[in-house]
């Protein structure tokens, strides 16, 4: 799940880069307001942390623009402790949440996966497809009454595939859920951490389409 972190003070947004990524979502830095709104035009984010006092402006500004064009995108607020006023602007201007600094990075994540799961219409926390319950929350699952565990990275594939469970999921797809934009992309990625979710799932879990990509197995009727 990709994230936009937007946020100018270096040490801050490295700390959120970290922690994010060890809770399973793939996070983007930028530091304006500028930066902002060209990352959110091309689109691809399932949320946005962003903080209010930017080099070239404030993020409100940047929330009202967003939400002037229709955009959704369900956007995390970081604000002062006692700026209440800026808090109330961003929820009135269609902020999804809020936190205050300095804050818990588990938080910051229950945060965000809460925001989503709104976003995406979903009442509960697990995600559920052919006898497998995940919890994002622990990136861990229970499939044929065993508990499994996933990396990082194979919970961002398997992810993606449980949010889209009857679609096609090319290569550059998933490879995009595993690497940020300064990242080097290892060629052979998806195939290894493919090859290791079927090595816990079974070996039919997870169906590669020859030519298109992969997708998840038709549900047991």
């Amino acid at each position: 799940m990709r994230i936009l972190i937007v946020e100018d003070d270096a040490t801050l947004a490295d700390g959120l880069s970290m922690g994010l990524r060890l809770s399973g979502f793939t996070p983007e830095l930028v530091e304006t307001c500028t930066d902002a709104e060209e990352a959110l035009a091309q689109g691809g984010f399932a949320a946005v942390v962003l903080d209010i006092m930017l080099p070239d402006g404030s993020g409100l500004d940047v929330l009202s623009k967003i939400r002037a064009r229709g955009d959704r995108t369900p956007i995390l607020l970081l604000t002062a402790l006692d700026q209440i006023r800026d808090r109330i602007a961003g929820l009135d201007l269609g902020a999804d949440d809020y936190l205050g600094k300095p804050f818990d990075l588990d938080e910051v994540s229950a945060r965000l996966r809460s925001i989503v799961r709104r976003a995406e219409g979903r009442a509960q926390a697990d995600l559920e497809w052919n006898g497998l319950s995940v919890d994002p929350a622990r990136m861990s699952g229970r499939h044929n009454n065993h508990e499994i565990q996933f990396s990082p990275r194979e919970f961002a594939i398997l992810r993606a595939l449980l949010e889209r469970p009857g679609a096609i999921l090319s290569k550059s797809t998933l490879e995009e859920r595993l690497y940020g934009w300064q990242e080097g992309v290892e060629s052979n990625a998806v195939e290894v951490h493919i090859h290791k979710l079927r090595s816990k799932l079974g070996p039919e879990f997870i169906q590669t389409v020859r030519g298109a990509g992969y997708k998840l197995a038709k549900a047991a009727s």
